[in-house]
């Protein structure tokens, strides 16, 4: 599986590493730079997607004197969708036009809604474009195969941050049951494994468990090609001991105002003042007041005592310091690799 991957993304090394689309946050730059550095980047185009051709547009500039190559004259970025939200209208002339290496799908209302954006995405690209699609449990995991037949299943685990179902598991259970299910299924479709992996310890068990590679969000928050305001990125540094201080809820979409994501899904973030108050009771609408009153505050909308959404995994307490995106693909595949041999050292002694 890990060298299918490498042949429809001749450009990468291994261990294969992906950028995780984040809405507004995994914009042209932070994209190309993981392609660039032997990564698979996705543009994020989320559920808005007015702004989508104008991205893709950047990061075709971007890469245009770039030696990285994909199979075909495929641009060697994937876009990233939230097909609740997202018009197939909209998206299908972007991909026709910069006919990306992938397109990641994900929280559709039913599984059944990404056959017609399978279809024509294929059609779009003669095919070229592989299709991934992200799904939380063995269930899921296994319709999608039969139904959608997409190139790449990115299964994402309950430590992940930012949006997810609501019931799943974490990666170290979820990966090998759903390789199980799909081995006695006779299904063969490479796996990437997301949620909690923010180094090459979290890529290395990820791999051992039967990933073909690994897709990290929350340690891209703190990339330098991130397009993300400094106090959220500061928020994500200060942040540690990720299960305690980071909670899955709706509220942090409801106090945005954004309440049609399915209702199986919720959202993993950093505790803030907006969580503390409902906590204790106060409404939704007052907590949606003060939080338009905290973004007129920049910066200091962020933190602890701050009411700004911010997204992140349980894994938070793993991200220390910011870094290029260059340096974080090759922090992860040297650490993975360097766990795996001595791993491998340590059993032979």
């Amino acid at each position: 599986m890990a060298s299918l991957l490498r042949s429809h993304y001749p450009w990468t090394s291994v261990p294969f590493v992906v950028g995780a689309p984040m809405m507004k946050i995994t914009m042209a730059r932070l994209a190309v730079a993981v392609s660039k550095a032997g990564g698979l980047g996705f543009v994020a185009g989320g559920f808005d997607l007015s702004g989508l051709g104008k991205d893709m547009d950047e990061a075709a500039e971007l890469l245009k004197f770039s030696s990285i190559q994909s199979k075909s004259g495929m641009l060697p970025v994937g876009i990233g969708f939230q097909n609740w939200g997202s018009d197939i209208n909209l998206a299908m002339p972007v991909i026709k036009k910069h006919q990306p290496a992938a397109v990641w799908f994900f929280a559709p209302h039913r599984p059944s809604d990404l056959l017609p954006w399978a279809k024509e995405t294929r059609a779009a690209t003669d095919g070229k474009t592989k299709i991934w699609v992200q799904v939380g449990t063995v269930a899921e995991a296994i319709e999608v195969a039969k139904t959608t037949k997409p190139d790449v299943i990115v299964l994402q685990g309950s430590d992940a941050g930012g949006h997810g179902l609501q019931q799943r598991a974490g990666i170290i259970s979820l990966l090998p049951e759903v390789s199980d299910a799909f081995a006695k299924a006779g299904i063969e479709i490479p796996l990437i494994a997301a949620g909690g992996i923010s180094d090459g310890r979290g890529a290395a068990a990820a791999l051992t468990l039967g990933a073909s590679g690994v897709a990290m969000g929350t340690r891209f928050l703190a990339a330098e090609e991130a397009t993300i305001a400094k106090g959220y990125q500061n928020e994500v540094l200060r942040a540690s001991d990720g299960g305690v201080s980071t909670v899955k809820t709706k509220l942090y979409d409801i106090v945005r105002g954004i309440i049609d994501w399915p209702p199986a899904y919720d959202g993993r973030g950093i505790v803030n003042r907006s969580y503390l108050d409902a906590l204790h009771g106060m409404s939704d609408k007052e907590n949606q007041e003060l939080y338009k009153e905290a973004m007129k505050l920049g910066d200091d909308g962020w933190g602890p005592e701050g009411r700004m959404t911010t997204y992140a995994g349980a894994s938070v307490g793993l991200v220390d310091k910011v870094m290029s995106a260059e340096e974080i693909v090759k922090d992860v595949q040297k650490g993975a690799l360097k766990v795996l041999e001595n791993t491998a050292r340590r059993f032979q002694e």
